[in-house]
């Protein structure tokens, strides 16, 4: 595993600058690779594209579709019979009722449990959404002992947001194992210095 050190940039141009400011200060080309960070959910991991097979809070939707569909349609059933008795017999007014009442209640069902297992889980420690990175260009640097403070100070000089620290597998060039999904490990950014000469 190699040590790497990384920035987000805003276009190519401005990491290509920081990339040749790490190379004349010693850094090998081949220690250096810029590449474009997608938006979150735009990964296209999957077939259809996103980065997850579903959203985490839609799953209670189908429990609460069929309850809510049972319970409107036994109460829309209901009422349906009461005016069938009212206006004389007629069954498809049970019938449509019923249809009517599960439709309506299927989205009332769905929609009043997705999101849910969200409001439940708080408190203390409960992480529910990791920090995910922003869209941009980075610019990794695999360093080895005695580097990362160098890279870390050029980054931030020319420009490097979001500065992390991360270990990873790096073959020909390239940040192989990089996963954008991972939380990044963030390195705490000093403020630059106003006024220095």
């Amino acid at each position: 595993m190699s040590l790497i050190v990384a920035a987000r940039f805003d276009t190519f141009d401005r990491a290509g600058q920081a990339a040749d400011r790490l190379m004349r200060q010693g850094f090998l080309e081949t220690d250096l690779d810029t590449f474009y960070v997608g938006p979150a959910g735009q990964h296209d991991r999957y077939p259809i594209g996103g980065d997850q097979p579903t959203d985490p809070d839609a799953k209670s939707g189908a429990s609460g579709a069929v309850a809510g569909s049972a319970l409107f349609g036994l109460v829309f059933a209901l009422v349906g019979g009461w005016i069938a008795g009212q206006f004389g017999p007629g069954l498809y007014l049970v019938l449509l009722g019923a249809a009517v009442g599960a439709y309506i209640g299927a989205f009332i069902g769905a929609l009043s449990l997705i999101g849910r297992r969200h409001q439940r889980r708080t408190g203390p420690g409960w992480q529910d959404n990791p920090e995910q990175r922003r869209a941009g260009v980075m610019l990794a640097v695999r360093v080895q002992p005695g580097q990362e403070e160098p890279a870390r100070r050029i980054l931030q000089e020319t420009g490097g947001m979001s500065l992390e620290r991360a270990n990873g597998r790096w073959v020909d060039g390239k940040w192989e194992d990089f996963d954008p999904l991972a939380p990044p490990h963030r390195i705490a950014e000093a403020s630059p210095a106003v006024g220095k000469t």
